[in-house]
């Protein structure tokens, strides 16, 4: 720690995926980190490689508690706001619960972390481009989203909220914040659990079982690996001109989920055959889906100096030998 009572960094949500690995990397640089999570996604045993550091301390509990949220913050210089909803099929299901924690949890650090003047970095994501067809998504670009009775379109209206949020925060009262809209992350440690494809596509080439692909295939997504995420939230955070600023963190090497999964049962090694499967049997009737999510990543560039570029076989060979 750097001073009475004072840890370096934040971060909700971080014995999540992302926030994890993000923990260990601050802690390699010297960082002292505080995690706030309630274990509702996260696991405590992403956090094995950091339990033993007298730099780092866990916090079991939710964004949802302004009160303790309000103490964890004033206890830190900066935050990292990982906590949300996550994966498809939760979100789907958890509507309320989506809701609740995105907007009432990001409300209260932001409320907090105003008492205090801490930086904030809000993880949003590239689900609030929605329905747009102006590919690559531009920071700038409109959103185009679909009905409210089509509970996919929650989550990224509720981060959207987040973000214009944030912005007023900035705007309005100076508080320094950075939001950075994640595109597909992945990598060791992700879980299949909530709906995420390329987990699931590994668990099932690994175990024998069809490597199950929801609609027909076509739809292309841009995955990047999480140590390359994580690399650019700390560089964005570090940058006094990203302050204020919605960034694309993202690769741009865009890939169908079908050959996806081809790709995963190659390099796997698995006689795991491909079966196609509706939307209509994968998911609740109101379901939609996006045709591409690619970013533009001029801005990434500008600030930091480079953008994700490891390869989609690669990064399988990475989550296959953790």
């Amino acid at each position: 720690m750097t001073g009475p009572g004072k840890f370096d960094y934040l971060v909700t949500g971080g014995a999540g995926f992302i926030g994890s690995h993000l923990c260990e990397m601050l802690l390699k640089r010297g960082q002292s980190v505080l995690v706030l999570d309630d274990l509702s996604t996260g696991s405590l045993s992403n956090l094995n490689d950091c339990s033993e550091n007298s730099a780092f301390r866990f916090v079991e509990g939710s964004v949802l508690d302004e009160s303790l949220t309000g103490e964890m913050v004033r206890q830190s210089r900066k935050v990292i706001h990982l906590a949300a909803a996550v994966g498809v099929e939760n979100i789907i299901r958890q509507p309320v619960e989506t809701i609740e924690t995105n907007v009432k949890g990001t409300e209260n650090v932001l409320l907090a972390a105003e008492a205090t003047g801490a930086l904030v970095f809000i993880a949003s994501t590239s689900e609030i481009y929605g329905k747009s067809e102006n590919v690559p998504f531009r920071e700038d670009g409109d959103i185009v989203l679909g009905a409210t009775s089509r509970s996919r379109w929650s989550y990224a209206c509720s981060k959207a909220t987040d973000e214009f949020l944030a912005l007023a925060y900035w705007k309005a009262k100076g508080l320094p914040v950075v939001i950075g809209r994640l595109f597909n992350t992945v990598g060791p440690r992700q879980s299949g659990r909530y709906g995420m494809v390329l987990p699931r596509f590994i668990e099932q080439a690994v175990s024998g079982k069809p490597i199950t692909v929801f609609g027909d295939g076509k739809q292309t997504r841009c995955f990047t690996l999480v140590y390359e995420i994580a690399e650019a939230i700390l560089s964005l955070i570090e940058n006094p001109d990203a302050v204020g600023k919605v960034i694309n963190i993202g690769s741009t090497q865009e890939i169908s989920i079908g050959e996806l999964a081809e790709r995963v049962r190659i390099i796997s090694g698995s006689d795991s055959e491909i079966v196609l499967i509706p939307y209509d049997e994968a998911y609740p009737a109101d379901f939609e889906d996006m045709h591409r999510r690619v970013p533009d990543v001029t801005l990434l560039k500008s600030l930091i100096g480079n953008t994700p570029e490891t390869g989609i076989d690669s990064i399988i060979r990475e989550i296959l030998s953790s």
